[in-house]
């Protein structure tokens, strides 16, 4: 027993040096080539797992898990808590139809195209738009670390990525009940779902964020004025297993409890004595994160899955980046008369669209259940992660500047 205990924890150590080393290599590589972190990160992790056989973390272990989970907890928490109330304000019609109306027009069109390319009935191939149908925060919230573009436009995009998660999530779940248990979607009770989930996620952020910022930030009653960061990083963990717990969206509630603790002057609250040291923790628990989440999942790609079902997949990603994305985004965004959106910002908005953990995440779990077209499920999500972060994320900087979207200050 003690011996598979210490091969377990020697495992650990190795993994970790293997990630860390890769980690900075490819971070001071991606300065270089003013290229974003997560798509050299996600090269290292194919050339480390697939190519020289030195990772081996299948999707399913326990500490693969560990780090998905603490990793996109401290990601959203992080993009939050740089967002500003006012700007949640002044788009918020925008998010709220990309969440919603956005996703359900992406999860058609790319089902769409997904049964068209693979010959499916129409539950499994809708299942596999939906998957891929909702963008996904732990990749995006680390491109704007990097590239600065309007703040606006940023917070869109990264409050997209979180709210859109329920939706994708739901919707998933709902398909795949129908094809494991028989029957037909209820609109009804995936209606519910999506408002339970939503609404339970956004109040957990918010009672756990403002009752812990409370007791850190108070002038009176502030008795973790000492320890406001190792505080936010309990709020951000904390928020994302209680909301888990109450089977809500832990994803969503992290990103609240994010937006709360960045916005507590709202709440007659002060914490700028502790900004600069927040952000310093904050900012490299991102980065370890970071390069813990994509070196693994890059690790894990399958090349073979990838080159059976090659042309078939390429087609539904091409469909989902070049047809399916630019109708939700003009869908969601030109109702929205009060934002004012010029057509640079929504070709900009049509082109950020990363896939990352959230979709690798559920296509594993259809995986599990053993279905009969979960391979080309699998094989459509590997190539939406490898194009859209390997395409999309390292000509996101380039795009802003041409389109004169790019910030010369420092992101708030």
């Amino acid at each position: 027993m003690a011996d598979a205990t210490t091969q377990v924890v020697h495992h650990v150590l190795i993994l970790v040096l293997v990630v860390l080393g890769a980690g900075i290599l490819s971070g001071r590589i991606a300065a270089w080539l003013r290229l974003p972190d997560v798509v050299l990160f996600i090269a290292a992790g194919m050339l480390l797992g697939q190519g020289l056989h030195w990772i081996s973390e299948p999707s399913g272990s326990l500490t693969n898990q560990l780090i998905l989970a603490v990793g996109s907890a401290l990601i959203l928490f992080d993009g939050g808590r740089n967002i500003r109330w006012q700007g949640i304000k002044e788009v918020g019609l925008t998010i709220t139809l990309l969440s919603i109306v956005g996703v359900v027009v992406t999860a058609g069109v790319a089902g769409l195209a997904a049964k068209l390319a693979f010959g499916l009935d129409w539950t499994t191939a809708l299942l596999i738009g939906a998957v891929i149908s909702s963008t996904d925060p732990a990749t995006i919230i680390p491109v704007f670390r990097q590239v600065r573009v309007r703040t606006r436009l940023r917070e869109t995009v990264e409050s997209e990525s979180a709210f859109n998660d329920a939706t994708g999530s739901i919707l998933t779940f709902s398909l795949l009940a129908v094809l494991t248990g028989g029957g037909t979607p209820d609109l009804g009770h995936i209606s519910w779902d999506f408002l339970k989930t939503a609404v339970g996620g956004l109040v957990i952020g918010v009672v756990v964020s403002a009752v812990l910022a409370w007791l850190a930030a108070h002038r009176t009653w502030g008795f973790f004025r000492e320890y406001a960061s190792l505080t936010m990083l309990f709020v951000a963990l904390g928020s994302y297993v209680l909301g888990q717990a109450f089977h809500v969206s832990g994803l969503m509630a992290t990103f609240t409890a994010g937006v709360v603790w960045g916005n507590v002057r709202h709440l007659g609250l002060s914490m700028d004595d502790k900004q600069e040291e927040m952000g310093h923790v904050a900012d490299h628990a991102a980065v370890i994160m970071r390069m813990f989440i994509f070196v693994l999942l890059g690790s894990q790609v399958n090349f073979a899955l990838l080159g059976k079902y090659l042309w078939p997949s390429l087609a539904v990603v091409l469909t989902l980046v070049f047809i399916a994305r630019p109708l939700a985004v003009y869908a969601s965004a030109l109702p929205d008369i009060r934002s004012r959106w010029s057509w640079r910002e929504l070709l900009f908005m049509c082109w950020v669209r990363e896939t990352g953990v959230i979709p690798a995440a559920l296509s594993g779990m259809i995986v599990a259940t053993g279905i009969a077209g979960a391979d080309k499920v699998a094989a459509v999500v590997f190539m939406a992660i490898v194009f859209t972060i390997l395409v999309q994320a390292s000509t996101t900087a380039w795009l802003a500047r041409r389109l004169g979207l790019e910030e010369k200050s420092s992101i708030p």
